[in-house]
């Protein structure tokens, strides 16, 4: 019998993954897997979780809850030469790898995908030597994502963000930085840059919205020197996907980025804090095999 490892985020989503757990289990079960489950305990357990489903040869590793403990997840199996097939229950604040993904926010219907076992190999990023599945930046407004406190993103979710955000907007300053990719170099003032492997960035669903996580690409975005005003207007028109038209955006597809910043700046990792710049992003195309949705694979297939 096939084996999967389930690793979960106890406190994730509310603890709704812990009251599902029979249900995720036996669900699995009929699927064909002999299945375990593991619940983290802190920071970089789920990384050492998987790494120990790889050393046992699991077919299967489920991780669920948030974008964090994906990362962690693919930290543990990306450098490995055997990968098991990850599956995603999403259990986070924001989700935006399985909402990239079109994976379910219900708990059960998510499981349910899983067990139909529909699978494609998608791209991840390394910068330095750390993995990333959906996200990399860098820039002050980057760092609210870690600037939250636990306790306010359990109550109040992704408001805690855009609360957070409000907060930081009249401190937002510029960096210079120097950006090469693929052969081009841009040197200049800076609010923040993106290296964006899906669509989904931070809520904002139409960031990158050509964005294909299976093309060997990742999309650069770059917020160019602005002021309050300004940001705020192409905030707004983020959240319709027509930023890219603005003349204070700075937009490419790129397989290597390399990013040298004049002064302090730190890397955002899928949400964390991933130490700090400089860092050289390269795109991993098809490394590791991910259970989707059909519908997934159906807008991943249009030309």
């Amino acid at each position: 019998m096939k084996r999967a490892r389930l690793i979960y985020n106890p406190t994730a989503g509310k603890e709704a993954v812990k009251r599902e757990l029979p249900f995720i289990l036996e669900t699995l079960e009929k699927a064909g897997y002999e299945t375990s489950a593991h619940a983290t305990t802190g920071e970089g357990d789920a990384t050492e979780e998987a790494r120990r489903a790889v050393e046992r040869k699991h077919e299967l590793v489920v991780v669920a809850g948030g974008d964090g403990t994906i990362n962690e997840v693919i930290n543990g199996i990306a450098e490995q030469e055997y990968r098991p097939k990850l599956g995603i229950i999403p259990a986070g604040t924001t989700n935006d790898f399985a909402r990239a993904l079109h994976i379910p926010r219900d708990i059960k219907k998510a499981v349910e995908i899983i067990a139909a076992d529909q699978s494609m190999h998608l791209d991840i990023g390394k910068v330095n030597e750390q993995y990333f599945i959906n996200i990399a930046g860098g820039g002050r407004l980057t760092e609210l994502t870690y600037d939250v406190p636990i306790k306010l993103k359990t109550v109040l979710g992704q408001l805690a963000y855009y609360i957070k955000g409000i907060e930081m907007l009249p401190s937002l300053k510029p960096s210079r930085a120097r950006i090469e990719y693929d052969g081009e170099i841009i040197e200049e003032d800076i609010m923040l840059f993106l290296v964006s492997n899906s669509n989904s960035v931070g809520g904002f669903e139409k960031l990158a919205p050509d964005a294909k996580l299976n093309d060997g690409y990742f999309d650069l975005l770059i917020l160019k020197k602005v002021n309050l005003a300004e940001f705020i207007h192409i905030a707004s028109l983020a959240l319709r996907g027509a930023h890219l038209n603005s003349d204070d955006v700075f937009y490419a597809r790129a397989k290597n980025i390399k990013v040298t910043p004049s002064e302090k700046m730190q890397i955002n990792i899928d949400g964390e804090y991933g130490g700090l710049l400089p860092g050289e992003f390269s795109n991993l195309k098809q490394h590791v095999e991910i259970i989707v949705p059909t519908v997934f694979i159906e807008q991943q297939n249009e030309n």
